[in-house]
């Protein structure tokens, strides 16, 4: 049997890092062909290419009159309408001639011989005749023609996320269906004793098994297809029976059981498997007992074998299993799904209240961030420790607070992990 390994507690920062390193090794496993629709939140597997110039024409960005800058060498100054001309419209442009202008709807093609519109608001109209009120120069409210983008040009890459506005850009370029990559599938098992599966009914001393589905919600979110095993007991032989069954998908996540308990054998069977623990700790609250490691492509795998299956163990009590995704699993359902790698940015926003704790470790505590428009505060929801599963439901967002602070005040701009 081997021996479980040496604790080894990183900083958030170098943890975070370990992780982001390993993440970059990891590739998506498949691909699917699906209709535009359906690939909304898909990661793509293939280049997307441009079918014609963006725009194809010169297209009018106000409505108002296209004419030629030159015109107007006196202010104002009036001028000829010879046409109007609307957005898709199939009738022939007309050219302008000196003296002359169109009237254009946005989104309209510019007619040839005009550099420039006018927008409305800057103009009186009495019949045939336009007064133009200002001057405009050449170039003025008009998009020329490939200026977003020229036939040829890959214009969405692989591994990009499908959100609104890539779906826009695909139907743009006139993809009704779209190349994906493979949701990964992530193994989620919860372990203890004291847990039950949700539709049974809890005795005196149990709780039941809200991890394995705000993990699944989680992975969802993120790009994965959750596979959720039973509750593992605390027996070596099933609980080393069921991660061996989890090792059979791209990730396996562990919620509980990575403590320093009696009964918290997960690390212990872990290392009977032959697994590489690259840390058993981070200096943060809540989640302080996370572990991320790897198994030599499955169990009983060659150790020589350069395949890994990775795993998290991630603390049992909810709220640290929740901030442990975002911080740690995420980066790695993000890479087997074909996202390429992102650094964790926070935001910042002022502080509502005073916030009072301890130093030495690295806190993302919930938190709640409200205001309107430019003016937004954040502060702390009131909680009863990393099992309160209220005041996670209550808050919006984590504030995080480093190591080396117990005071901050109101009224100063703190970083945000946002949900």
């Amino acid at each position: 049997m081997s021996s479980v390994t040496q604790p080894t507690i990183f900083t958030f920062e170098d943890a975070r890092h370990v992780v982001e390193q390993h993440a970059a090794k990891l590739r998506p496993r498949g691909r699917e062909l699906l209709d535009i629709v359906d690939a909304s939140g898909r990661v793509l597997a293939e280049p997307i290419i441009a079918d014609r110039d963006f725009p194809p024409f010169r297209r009018a960005t106000r409505d108002g009159y296209a004419l030629r800058a030159a015109d107007l060498i006196a202010i104002p100054s009036t001028l000829e309408i010879v046409a109007e001309v609307r957005a898709g419209g199939t009738a022939a442009i007309p050219g302008i001639q000196p003296g002359q202008a169109v009237s254009i709807m946005t989104g309209a093609a510019v007619p040839d011989g005009a550099d420039a519109v006018i927008m409305v608001e800057f103009t009186a109209r009495t019949g045939d005749r336009v007064e133009v009120q200002r001057k405009v120069n050449a170039g003025d409210n008009i998009v020329p023609v490939g200026a977003e983008g020229n036939r040829g040009d890959e214009v969405l890459t692989p591994g990009t996320r499908l959100d609104y506005p890539e779906i826009a850009l695909a139907a743009a370029v006139g993809r009704s269906r779209l190349v994906v990559h493979s949701r990964p599938r992530i193994v989620v098992l919860s372990t203890g004793d004291e847990v039950v599966d949700i539709d049974i009914l809890p005795g005196p001393n149990q709780i039941r098994n809200s991890n394995s589905y705000s993990l699944a919600a989680q992975i969802v979110n993120a790009g994965g297809e959750p596979v959720l095993l039973p509750i593992a007991p605390d027996q070596p032989k099933r609980l080393r029976e069921l991660l061996t069954e989890g090792f059979e998908s791209d990730l396996l996540l562990i919620a509980g059981g990575v403590s320093t308990g009696q009964y918290d054998l997960v690390e212990q069977v872990l290392s009977e498997l032959k697994a590489e623990f690259f840390f058993t700790g981070a200096q943060i609250q809540p989640g302080k007992p996370v572990v991320f490691g790897a198994v030599p492509c499955g169990p009983g795998a060659n150790e020589r074998s350069a395949s890994q299956k990775y795993f998290l163990g991630l603390p049992g009590n909810p709220i640290s299993t929740m901030v442990c995704f975002e911080l740690f699993a995420r980066p790695l359902v993000h890479a087997l799904a074909g996202m390429p790698s992102r650094k964790l940015c926070f935001v910042y926003a002022k502080l509502k209240t005073e916030i009072k704790t301890k130093v030495g470790l690295k806190r993302f505590l919930p938190a709640n961030l409200s205001g309107e428009f430019e003016n937004s505060q954040v502060e702390l929801v009131r909680w009863q420790g990393s099992g309160d599963l209220g005041a996670v439901a209550r808050s919006n967002c984590y504030i995080v607070i480093p190591p080396d602070r117990e005071r901050i005040p109101a009224g100063e701009f703190v970083p945000v992990l946002l949900r």
